[in-house]
């Protein structure tokens, strides 16, 4: 007998210099929903595409780090894109800065990475 819960879905936190800026930048360049920004003024901040969210805190010290800073050559997180080609080509589009372009790897995905507009590293596969 499985009495497992089910897990529905898992939201990235990161920690930004300002809410509002992030928010607008997943919105307008790699085309995110607003959910919302919480208090007034604003410290916290939820955008989504389709099923997937990433919220975005507030820095109390206004320093943040990304986890290049703690290991070159890696991403802050991945999104899973089956149609990575018109993905690409809409960040393409909306002057994302692509770090690197869709490459084949060794085991199997395609890839490409972007960088957002607080130096995070976004790693797409398909």
């Amino acid at each position: 007998m499985d009495n497992k819960a089910d897990l529905i879905g898992i939201a990235p936190l990161l920690v930004v210099n300002d809410v509002v800026k992030t928010a607008e930048y997943y919105r307008d360049v790699l085309g995110f929903e607003i959910i919302g920004y919480f208090p007034d003024p604003p410290l916290y901040a939820m955008v989504k595409r389709d099923n997937f969210q990433i919220h975005f805190a507030k820095s109390d010290g206004g320093d943040i780090k990304t986890n290049e800073a703690f290991r070159k050559a890696i991403s802050d997180f991945i999104i899973w894109v089956p149609e990575i080609d018109r993905f690409y080509e809409e960040l393409v589009s909306r002057n994302a800065d692509i770090v690197e372009g869709i490459v084949q790897r060794v085991y199997g995905n395609r890839e490409f990475v972007v960088r957002d507009c607080n130096g995070f590293k976004i790693l797409v596969c398909d």
